[in-house]
């Protein structure tokens, strides 16, 4: 029997995700709505990697290089940058691959939502979204002209709905064989982010979710391997600790395979849903996959929770923490104090400045009244106090560059924001993906995100990515020193 995750975290994500069903129904997708198991999925873990998005970028070259059939690359904001011009590279060598090999062309779909203010305000509002012809290639999005891609059936397409609709998924598919899951975008910025290779079941989920809501009619079926095709390969087992906090590792084939897995979709929405003068206890975010299975396995902790956010502003996922905090839980933050400040504003209506300092504040209120033992106390008298009220630690973290912020095109490789999205649990599961912690992405945003149950993975990615802090943070409270 193939290995599962843990029931004390499926069994209550997917009744809740069952009881949503009639809502979840008027989604775009919605294919999972009535059969919430079918998300529930296995992966082989080849690859780790972490550093700026330019570097994960570089890291992935031989792998987009060894398509031989299809290559779908999903990202949120695209730029001119040194990582689209990995891609473009990438490109030119399939284009030549495939003439050389003298068969059919290679389908390459590019598919992005944001590029610029001016193209999200005349943005056609519509999911059927907008392809670009290839006239638009080089001045509008900096591609290599078609004339230097003859090897390629190459489409490139966006959506973006109003006012906030933006489809923030980051991901890669090649010869539907193998995944990519970064959390980088095609972009100029310098930010530490994280990407994971993966392969098996896990590939059909992203499969069936491209097609539905980017291709909306059933894929062409891919051309049978010829033997001259060389198959996509995984780099030697190892780990390779470059400058930068730029991390790669590479897993022996027999050592990750078969990890349990959980597909985490989160449609977006087209209307916010603000509640100013609501608590935010009250708040209710839409009850998508991702934000079920979140809110679930921080309901369900019962040792540890560690974060890693861009921003967070989401008043469920503070509820949720403070409530993890008082159950006993020890809860490990790192986020920014200063990303993004203008569209926080504007989609939440505050910072995440803002959502730490309340996060504190209430979480001192909850000490102050729940306060340890006094020493005179009895053990028994002990014990009874510390049971049911020991609030768990409370450790924040905000970014910051090593040797100081640098200016754009001065910053040397050196990551200037945290822009990576993982929350970890017990040492037992690790969801990665797009999704922040932020009301965007809890509310508007759609988003994608994957939960991996195996200790050896999270532990590896915990290592990984604590190391790439290494002096790259600064403590803004410690309940274990500060109180």
């Amino acid at each position: 029997m193939p290995p599962v995750p843990p029931s004390h975290f499926t069994d209550p994500f997917l009744e809740t995700l069952q009881s949503a069903s009639h809502i979840n129904a008027q989604d775009d997708p919605n294919y999972y709505a009535n059969d919430p198991k079918s998300l529930i999925s296995q992966s082989n873990v080849h690859t780790f990697v972490n550093g700026t998005g330019s570097s994960v970028y570089n890291s992935l070259v031989p792998l987009l290089e060894s398509t031989n059939h299809e290559l779908i690359l999903v990202t949120c904001f695209w730029a001119r940058s040194d990582t689209l011009q990995t891609l473009n590279n990438a490109l030119l060598k399939l284009s030549d691959k495939a003439i050389r090999r003298g068969t059919e062309k290679i389908r390459v779909q590019l598919c992005f939502s944001s590029s610029s203010l001016f193209q999200k305000l005349f943005h056609k509002q519509s999911t059927s979204g907008q392809e670009y012809p290839p006239s638009d290639w080089v001045n509008k999005l900096g591609l290599p002209p078609k004339s230097e891609l003859g090897g390629l059936d190459l489409t490139v397409k966006s959506i973006f709905i109003l006012p906030f609709s933006v489809m923030h998924p980051k991901y890669i598919i090649l010869d539907r064989q193998t995944v990519v899951l970064p959390s980088c975008n095609i972009s100029w910025e310098e930010w530490f982010e994280g990407a994971v290779v993966l392969s098996g079941p896990i590939v059909s989920q992203f499969t069936t979710f491209h097609t539905e809501f980017w291709q909306r009619q059933s894929p062409p079926a891919l051309p049978a391997a010829s033997p001259s095709e060389a198959p996509i390969s995984h780099p030697e087992p190892g780990t390779s600790n470059l400058p930068h906090a730029h991390t790669i590792t590479h897993f022996p084939s027999a050592s990750l395979s078969g990890v349990p897995t959980i597909f985490l979709p989160s449609p977006h929405r087209r209307n916010p849903h603000f509640q100013p003068f609501t608590p935010s206890s009250n708040v209710k975010p839409p009850s998508t996959p991702l934000n079920i299975f979140l809110l679930t396995i921080l309901a369900k902790a019962t040792s540890n929770v560690t974060i890693q956010t861009p921003n967070l502003t989401s008043p469920p996922v503070l509820s949720a923490l403070l409530s993890a905090l008082s159950r006993g839980i020890d809860v490990h933050i790192r986020t920014s104090a200063r990303l993004m400040i203008l569209e926080q504003l504007v989609t939440a209506g505050t910072t995440t400045s803002r959502c730490i300092k309340t996060l504190i504040k209430r979480y001192k209120n909850f000490l102050r009244q729940h306060p340890p033992p006094s020493s005179t106390s009895t053990d028994e008298e002990a014990a009874i106090a510390i049971s049911p009220y020991r609030p768990g630690r409370l450790r924040i973290e905000f970014f910051e560059p090593l040797g100081g912020p640098r200016k754009k095109g001065q910053e040397g490789g050196e990551p200037q924001q945290s822009h990576l999205k993982m929350m970890c649990v017990d040492g037992e599961v690790v969801v990665l993906g797009s999704g922040n912690l932020d009301r965007a992405s809890w509310f508007t945003s759609q988003e994608l995100g994957v939960a991996f149950f195996d200790k050896e993975f999270v532990g590896n990615v915990l290592g990984s990515v604590e190391e790439g802090m290494r002096g790259r943070t600064r403590v803004v409270f410690d309940s274990a020193e500060n109180v």
